[in-house]
């Protein structure tokens, strides 16, 4: 199978994922949610504490664009945000009751959303793609670990680089 393929596997994870999002998006919308702040309570509900650097990161956004983001849920009233104990410099975010009965209400959506999508699928079968997706996430999740070290070691030997190739010039 080449990637000109419509069945190619890479193809097949991007749709999968869009339209679960496009679906969810949708049942939610009437709620006056958008599916960022939906992944941000979601996630808070799960991991209390997350930064906003990390936040940033789990929506693939810039820190700056996921301040406004947790500024916007904040004057909601879906999330505070709490000095961090170690580091002056970070705010803990952490969601409010409010934002905990939101979670609530829609995680059965979320749920019913995903039911539907798998109906085709007998219980073996989801526990079959459940556990076949669990280790390509693993394996994904060592690859971005991976990729992460060498991109700062080849942060550094361009630094190097550059010094070097300065003190030759002067």
């Amino acid at each position: 199978m080449s990637p000109d393929d419509e069945h190619y596997i890479g193809y097949m994870f991007t749709d999968v994922a869009r339209l679960l999002r496009t679906v969810f998006e949708r049942r939610v919308r009437s709620l006056g949610l958008t599916r960022a702040q939906w992944v941000v309570i979601a996630r808070l509900h799960r991991r209390a504490g997350l930064s906003q650097s990390e936040v940033a990161d789990l929506l693939e956004i810039e820190k700056a664009t996921a301040g406004r983001l947790i500024d916007r849920m904040e004057l909601k009233g879906w999330l505070e945000r709490r000095d961090d104990p170690n580091d002056r410099r970070i705010n803990r975010l952490h969601l409010t009751a409010e934002a905990e009965r939101l979670h609530a209400l829609i995680w059965p959506l979320a749920e019913d959303m995903v039911d539907e999508a798998l109906c085709e699928l007998s219980a073996t079968e989801r526990r079959a793609l459940t556990g076949l997706m669990r280790r390509v996430k693993g394996k994904l999740l060592e690859l971005a670990d991976l990729d992460s070290v060498n991109s700062a070691r080849s942060d550094n030997r361009a630094e190097l680089n550059r010094v070097s190739q300065s003190a030759n010039l002067g």
